[in-house]
């Protein structure tokens, strides 16, 4: 921990020939909305762009609390489906470095939150598979939607946002089975799970589908923050 605010890494992604200013180059880059939440609910955020897997445990022992982003579709493979028509092209790279942190985080029991794309690797980590398209939650091409979410009583996301809320959306997957020891701890009208966590409650671990850093409710992070600074 740094001036007493928890260091809080966040994975990003690695595109080729990003533009900004004058420049076209290959780029680290993450929204800024991430960085943004964590610095608001306390922490200092570090950016984590891919990196070979073996590293992994070394960037993890260094954190306080790991975000894993949103991003493309997790690789079919990963969870043993053959890929449908509708399901993006692979990150392979991405794949490899962000479940190489989460079974880190796990491990090390730094606490962890997955983001969108983020919990469906969480899921997909601890054996778990997806559902690789579903209408209504992504209705128009790069504009998030809402829609309201119902926390599970008695979970670690009920204890952090209690009552149903509407949230940012922005995602054509879900999670189907779950991955071993998770239970489904909120849901969308339509049944779809929206959140995720170990049915244990020692080591704070939590997915949600939507995307926090593009609305104004802070609490999810602030649990993070609450936990890494505890830890």
């Amino acid at each position: 921990m740094t001036g007493g605010r928890p260091l809080i890494g966040i994975s990003t992604y690695l595109e080729a020939g990003a533009r900004w200013g004058v420049w076209e180059l290959d780029a680290a880059l993450l929204p800024a909305g991430y960085p943004r939440l964590v610095q608001r609910a306390g922490g200092l955020a570090a950016m984590l762009p891919p990196d070979v897997p073996e590293r992994a445990a070394s960037a993890v022992a260094r954190l306080d609390g790991l975000v894993i982003a949103g991003g493309p579709d997790v690789e079919p493979v990963r969870y043993g489906a053959e890929p449908d028509p509708r399901t993006g092209p692979p990150a392979r790279v991405r794949d490899a470095w962000e479940l190489a942190l989460i079974e880190a985080a796990l491990s090390a029991r730094v606490p962890l939150l997955g983001i969108c794309r983020g919990m469906q690797l969480l899921n997909v980590a601890l054996g778990g598979t997806l559902v690789q398209h579903l209408d209504g939650h992504a209705e128009v091409v790069g504009v998030f939607g809402d829609h309201p979410v119902t926390p599970v009583p008695g979970t670690r996301y009920a204890a952090a946002v209690p009552e149903e809320t509407t949230v940012p959306t922005y995602h054509h997957q879900a999670v189907d089975r779950l991955g071993k020891g998770l239970i489904a701890s909120a849901h969308a009208p339509d049944g779809t799970v929206e959140a995720i966590e170990p049915a244990s409650t020692g080591h704070w671990v939590l997915g949600v589908q939507w995307h926090p850093e593009m609305g104004d409710d802070p609490r999810v992070v602030r649990h993070l923050i609450d936990a890494a600074t505890a830890s």
